[in-house]
């Protein structure tokens, strides 16, 4: 007995059976509900953006350096004093300075290089943004002629202070 594919009979009554078409299901998903999906997403992706703000972070990052930097700094120049009878090293004043060799940098900057390292540190650290040598290295003063950190110096009352130009808040005393 031979039935069709798409009809059955089952006594006196027929059952229709529905069409490979129908199984499979028609197309897929409609243009419509592909954009609501793509604005869905994009909607996420700028509050993941926002909320992780990753320009704060860089900023954090940079800021973490810079304490670091000066609080290395001025523990080479508190060492360097021990050793030398509270003298500082020549050129810190009570103005603040630059510290460097650019000869083009206003006000001068002061080369704190030749009494520190490699002694008392083993190179002048330089802020992450604003901090230039040349020629390029990895190192500031011990292989570059012309260098500039991007921290300043001053001495008043025996207290030395080493801060960020770049960001007025980062500053150590002692």
């Amino acid at each position: 007995m031979l039935m069709a594919i798409d009809t059955i009979k089952k006594g006196t009554t027929k059952m229709k059976l529905p069409s490979i078409k129908k199984l499979r299901g028609e197309g897929g998903f409609t243009i419509i509900e592909l954009l609501v999906v793509i604005a869905i997403l994009a909607v996420l992706l700028a509050i993941v953006l926002v909320a992780i703000n990753p320009g704060q972070h860089i900023e954090d990052s940079n800021n973490t350096k810079r304490q670091a930097d000066v609080s290395a700094i001025l523990s080479a120049v508190n060492q360097y004093s021990l050793q030398n009878d509270g003298a500082v090293p020549t050129g810190v004043t009570a103005t603040a300075a630059p510290i460097g060799t650019d000869a083009t940098a206003t006000p001068a900057e002061i080369d704190i290089c030749s009494d520190l390292v490699p002694e008392f540190i083993a190179d002048i650290p330089r802020d992450p943004t604003v901090g230039s040598i040349d020629p390029a290295s990895s190192a500031t003063c011990t292989d570059a002629t012309d260098y500039s950190t991007g921290y300043e110096i001053s001495v008043e009352n025996s207290r030395v202070t080493v801060a960020s130009t770049e960001d007025s808040t980062i500053t150590v005393t002692r």
